[in-house]
């Protein structure tokens, strides 16, 4: 049940960008560009996740990025790692904040209530806040009840969307530019990538067999992949491209289906807040966790004391940090999420190839046979990773 709720963590932590993200990014291609895009990006990502699953099984970490790149790497290694860590997250978390406060800023208001985005989003931090810091079981335990609800949720719009699907709409091939097919792709890519969590899931299920380490990593892979890809079909089927592609946030998704009843708004409304709801709690997991971690270490090295500042200074720079960030990019939903993209091609690509090319050369001491796993495709594999991740890099310039 641990590994399976890890999976859920996996799937849930990239859940919240891509079904928000992807209707409004991949739209404007059609389905059948966007299901190839989808499958090209999600091969990518599922190996990085793969890759920097055997560094996380082969070093004495302790849940962080920081010890796992401190041991593969060594110290200038760590701190490069650390710096797009650091950037990714923060991007990431800010795009989370951001949906979330426009939709719980949308429902207060359709039951007559007034309320700040910033309060919106403020107050649900806290409350995550306190999840975050009970420990990884409760994570594990709310994340399990709220994805099964989300999933619920996604399994009921999706049936009633299906009773009136366009075939028409499928069928569409608008007219585009090849290049705007790649200045998406980073989109796409933050959408799929929840590797961040990955130091945390491993160090949490230390226990598991490397195969069970390794189905765990593919299940909270293709989870994801079957929900956006059925998402994607019931939005275009019903709203065609040229309505979605108009979107510029997600209340505009939720609203261009006034035509439906206000049930299934409602539960749409609920399940985006849901996908965001999971993807926040795997996010601020593993910056708590970054952050507990890096600081361990600076106050190993310099003989400092662990009490109050320390865990003060944690606090501030996974929560209080994001929040003050959220305030200055606000109504930048998708560009945070190609921010995030920039820096996650050489943390969920490049860099988990650096570690594992060195995690697997013969003078490294492997922190534990029996539970080190290898990913396979040996170093063709390991070459075409290195091109995908070129790829994505292109495409930011692109964006």
């Amino acid at each position: 049940m641990k590994l399976f709720g890890s999976s859920l963590i996996l799937s849930g932590t990239a859940l919240g960008a891509g079904m928000l993200g992807i209707p409004m990014a991949l739209a404007q291609f059609g389905f059948t560009v966007s299901l190839i895009l989808m499958l090209v990006i999600f091969v990518g990502t599922t190996y990085g996740s793969l890759l920097l699953t055997e560094a996380c099984t082969k070093t004495d970490q302790n849940g962080g990025m920081n010890s796992v790149a401190q041991l593969s790497l060594g110290t200038s290694g760590k701190f490069v790692i650390n710096f797009f860590f650091y950037m990714l997250l923060i991007c990431i978390l800010v795009a989370y904040i951001l949906g979330i406060g426009d939709l719980f800023h949308n429902l207060l208001a359709g039951m007559g209530f007034d309320v700040p985005q910033s309060i919106c989003y403020t107050v649900f931090t806290f409350v995550m806040a306190v999840v975050i810091i009970a420990g990884k079981s409760y994570i594990d335990m709310l994340n399990r009840v709220l994805f099964i609800l989300m999933i619920t949720m996604l399994v009921t719009v999706v049936v009633t969307l299906f009773t009136n699907i366009h075939i028409e709409y499928l069928e569409q091939t608008p007219n585009f530019l090849w290049k705007d097919v790649v200045k998406h792709s980073t989109t796409i890519f933050t959408s799929f990538a929840s590797m961040v969590v990955i130091p945390s899931l491993v160090m949490y299920n230390k226990e598991a067999t490397p195969k069970q380490m390794r189905n765990m990593v593919l299940l909270g892979s293709v989870i994801p992949l079957i929900c956006y890809l059925t998402w994607l079909l019931a939005i275009i089927g019903n709203l065609g491209t040229t309505e979605i592609r108009q979107f510029e946030d997600i209340s505009q998704l939720i609203a261009a289906f006034g035509g439906s009843s206000g049930t299934l708004k409602t539960i749409i409304a609920v399940f985006s807040a849901l996908a965001l709801v999971t993807s926040f709690l795997g996010v601020s997991m593993a910056l708590f966790d970054q952050n507990k971690d890096a600081i361990a270490g600076i106050v190993n090295r310099t003989k400092l004391e662990k009490g109050k500042v320390t865990a003060g200074l944690i606090f501030v720079l996974t929560f209080i940090l994001p929040l003050l960030v959220t305030n200055l990019f606000s109504n930048k939903f998708l560009n945070m999420l190609d921010y995030a993209g920039i820096t996650l091609v050489f943390l969920a690509i490049w860099g988990p190839l650096a570690m594992v090319w060195n995690v697997r050369k013969p003078s490294f001491t492997v922190a534990s046979q029996a539970s080190a796993y290898t990913t396979g495709g040996g170093n063709t594999a390991l070459v075409a990773s290195f091109l995908f991740g070129a790829f994505i890099l292109v495409s930011t310039f692109f964006s």
